[in-house]
């Protein structure tokens, strides 16, 4: 699998890697961030939050946690987000969408974390 390659996800949506971040700390401690690329979240896309959500949770169990599974020390969270276009990581874009959501990783599975 390489980045541009269609990840699979609960609503169909077309979903692919924009790319991983492990170096910037997070208020938790080891942070991952897993940034992916959604153009169904765009306005008028047709993929609302709920449905966008359904997919972060399914992309932290299928995608990420075999990734972050060999880590030493592993994560203490994991961001998994959603953006209909690439946005530079920490720059704002008042004119993309984008969905942030946070998970720890418990007896191998993600464990939503709200904000």
């Amino acid at each position: 699998m390489t980045e541009a390659d269609p990840i699979a996800v609960p609503s169909g949506q077309a979903v692919t890697l924009i790319d991983t971040i492990w170096n910037e700390p997070g208020p938790a401690g080891l942070t991952f961030r897993f940034r992916f690329l959604t153009p169904g979240i765009a306005a008028g896309g047709g993929v609302d939050y709920d449905t966008a959500f359904a997919d972060m949770v399914a992309l932290c169990e299928s995608y990420v946690l075999p990734r972050v599974a060999e880590v030493v020390p592993p994560p203490v969270q994991v961001i998994v987000s959603l953006s209909d276009r690439p946005v530079p990581f920490g720059e704002a874009d008042p004119d993309a969408t984008q969905y942030f959501e946070a998970f720890s990783i418990r007896d191998g599975h993600c464990i939503w974390e709200a904000f």
